[in-house]
């Protein structure tokens, strides 16, 4: 029975440093600010003055051009900071004011989409000619627009940022940006009016183009990690993801009516969602040397003489709520990942997000969560622990066999399986209730890597932040130290020394662990644990007056 729980105890120390090694690549230590005095100054670009975009589209390979800042239109709502950019129409920077880049930076925005050559992140869409000349791949549209700084005014609903563009050949091109209050969706709807008196023939397109990073990197079926890289929804498939190694060995081809495609990273996400009632080819463009990935789709488009073409699209760009996502477009909510154990997670995220509503705190949700996990499986836990109070009366006779077949294991076991058979105890029943908490543990550390709602959520004292590790770590030395109760309380492999000794040593090893786990996680275990604790003692207690009345 030891044996098997050591063999459990194991699986669960290999889950935690997964975990571990998972959580330090995804939060490496901050590194430490040094000043250094040289008499060669190092030039780093600045962008106030410029700004950095990639221009492509199915059939053109990437080019970087310089963005002066004349042509770049500013607009401000109460949840995005935007720069649209005039030459072609695209969002090459965007902000979310109500996510702070830290709890010790709450003035900086975490900024999704971005300009800066070593974090290129770019929103593009509008038209291409068939035919050379205006509007062709290499002379996108030079907009213009009424005004260059835009904000949402206080008692406003909404906004809309208009660019015109009128042709030599006849074509008027207009592009509008709604913007909504309290809303990261984006309208975008383009218009083409053909004022000649010939058809115009060419292909509507959006595309999402961005510069990964290592801590993009990773991910795999059985990952500890958030996945991060692209990915696209069909009415075959739902929820079609990949890997920027995937798409830096193959090119995506797909035809699809509707569905949408997406950049996705922890806690947000950028995504274009066409017209659902129209057929697009999506398409994946890669350049693995620079680190640049392209995810677009695109359409045939033709506007008879003297007639208007209007062409709708939504642009999202923001953090992964289940409730926003699922009014945006079917199936968009997958796109927050909780990995292979995602049933489990997102029942216990759903569960958590409703005791959140009534008590208004995060950490008492996981608590309560906890409580109601250990509830559920209450009557489980009694048998496995009545079992444990077993095995542990029964630990002087297993002494006793010991030292009366000496060192004849088989004839020892077989008189340790007679005597497990005789007093109807089940050796594996102690070892149970570490086994069902694996899935809820590993499921419970996606949730709070995954869901944006759980980032920076403060809990009590000096928990500050539930998605990161306890500062102080006074939850893991807690943790540690419920555990070691709990191991005190059950029965003690009196058999095997050396086994006693690394049983005696697994609360340490289990604290060290915990130390960078999230505070989240960590109050959840310690909870768990105390619960576990209370419970045994009770069973125990109760098996123990039960045996005595039988002697009686």
């Amino acid at each position: 029975m030891n044996t098997v729980r050591m063999f459990l105890y194991a699986i669960l120390g290999v889950v935690c440093l997964l975990l571990w090694n998972a959580w330090q690549a995804d939060y490496p230590p901050t590194p430490v600010k040094t000043s250094v005095t040289s008499n060669t100054a190092t030039s780093i670009p600045s962008n106030t003055s410029s700004h950095t975009v990639i221009t492509s589209t199915p059939r053109q390979k990437e080019l970087v051009t310089q963005i002066p800042n004349k042509r770049l239109i500013s607009v401000h709502t109460d949840v995005l900071d935007v720069a649209i950019d005039t030459l072609g129409g695209n969002v090459v920077t965007a902000k979310l004011l109500k996510y702070p880049v830290s709890l010790e930076e709450k003035s900086i925005p975490v900024q999704l989409l971005s300009d800066n050559p070593d974090k290129l992140y770019v929103a593009a869409s509008g038209v291409v000619s068939d035919k050379p000349g205006e509007l062709s791949l290499d002379k996108p549209p030079q907009y213009s627009a009424s005004q260059s700084n835009y904000t949402l005014g206080d008692n406003a609903k909404d906004l809309n940022v208009t660019l015109v563009w009128h042709g030599k050949n006849g074509i008027i091109l207009t592009k509008i940006f709604t913007f909504t209050r309290d809303n990261y969706a984006i309208k975008v709807n383009n218009s083409i009016l053909n004022s000649s008196s010939r058809a115009w023939s060419g292909k509507f397109f959006a595309e999402l183009q961005r510069k990964s990073t290592e801590e993009d990197k990773g991910g795999g079926m059985f990952s500890f990690r958030t996945f991060s890289g692209g990915s696209i929804s069909s009415p075959d498939k739902p929820y079609e993801k990949f890997s920027y190694a995937n798409l830096d060995k193959e090119n995506l081809a797909r035809t699809i009516q509707g569905g949408w495609l997406a950049f996705q990273q922890r806690y947000f996400l950028s995504v274009w969602i066409p017209e659902q009632n129209q057929l697009h080819d999506y398409f994946s463009q890669a350049v693995p040397t620079e680190q640049t990935y392209v995810l677009g789709l695109t359409n045939s488009i033709v506007v008879q003489p003297n007639s208007e073409l209007k062409l709708g699209s939504t642009l999202y760009v923001g953090p992964e709520t289940t409730a926003t996502l699922k009014t945006l477009a079917p199936h968009l909510d997958l796109t927050i990942d909780y990995g292979w154990l995602w049933m489990i997670s997102v029942w216990i995220f759903w569960l958590m997000r409703q005791i959140y509503r009534i008590v208004g705190n995060w950490g008492w949700s996981i608590i309560i969560v906890t409580i109601l996990i250990k509830l559920a499986f209450y009557k489980f836990s009694e048998k496995s622990y009545r079992s444990m109070g077993k095995m542990k009366e029964l630990a002087p006779r297993l002494q006793a066999l010991k030292e009366r077949f000496g060192n004849d294991k088989q004839k020892m076991q077989q008189a340790t399986m007679e005597l497990y058979k005789k007093e109807k105890v089940n050796p594996m029943g102690g070892c149970l209730p570490i086994l069902i908490q694996i899935p809820v543990f590993i499921a419970l550390y996606y949730v709070l890597i995954e869901a944006v709602e759980l980032r920076q959520a403060p809990f009590m004292f000096w928990i500050h932040d539930l998605s990161a590790r306890d500062p102080y770590y006074i939850l893991p030395i807690l943790m540690g130290f419920s555990m070691y109760l709990q191991q005190r309380l059950s029965p003690q492999p009196s058999a095997d020394p050396m086994q006693a000794k690394m049983m005696m040593f697994l609360p340490v090893i289990f604290t060290v662990f915990f130390l960078s786990f999230p505070a989240g996680l960590v109050l959840y275990w310690l909870v768990n644990n105390c619960l576990s604790v209370l419970q045994q003692w009770y069973v125990m207690r109760r098996s123990g007056e039960e045996a005595k009345l039988k002697k009686i």
